[in-house]
């Protein structure tokens, strides 16, 4: 259950709100002597401004290459290149926009709450198997509700976050 929460927290820090965040480039790979690289293992990536992202290569060689990525990765943001440094400038993003950013986080929540929901069904099954005493087979399936409960609370909480932070100009 732990690792559907951390599994959400990471899908929604790649939902964008309008400010620049260095994990809006997680996932992204540079080709690097041939081997699929991520941009953090090449570069630093720094925040200087709410909405700059500049991207600071350790060999410059590879400039063009990362550059490149981005824009194949189709993150909706163009790269500048300014010879040393890549600039990535994050737009304002419009209401409409921001509901569109709003469903998106809101479904990547629906899908924890199922997969927390699967887990509960594998473990309702494991406890009903081992053929436990009929009142200890039921204080286990309370309990596992009871996480599943705490936990899809959990999902509510960083989704309304996330929500108002999407929402916030």
């Amino acid at each position: 259950m732990s690792k559907v929460i951390s599994a959400l927290e990471s899908k929604l820090t790649n939902i964008r709100a309008g400010r620049a965040n260095p994990a809006m480039l997680n996932g992204i790979m540079v080709p690097y002597y041939g081997t699929p690289t991520p941009i953090q293992s090449l570069a630093n990536v720094t925040v200087p401004e709410a909405r700059k992202l500049f991207i600071k290569p350790f060999d410059r060689n590879v400039l063009k290459d990362i550059e490149r990525a981005i824009n194949e990765a189709n993150i909706g943001i163009t790269p500048t290149n300014n010879g040393e440094v890549i600039i990535l400038t994050v737009p304002e993003l419009t209401e409409d926009r921001r509901r569109e950013y709003v469903k998106q986080a809101k479904a990547v929540c629906e899908e924890a709450k199922v997969a927390l929901r699967n887990v509960r069904q594998e473990e309702n099954d494991k406890i009903k198997k081992e053929k436990y005493p009929e009142d200890e087979e039921k204080l286990m399936l309370e309990d596992v509700q009871e996480a599943i409960n705490k936990f899809n609370k959990k999902v509510d909480e960083l989704g309304k976050a996330k929500e108002e932070e999407l929402m916030q100009v």
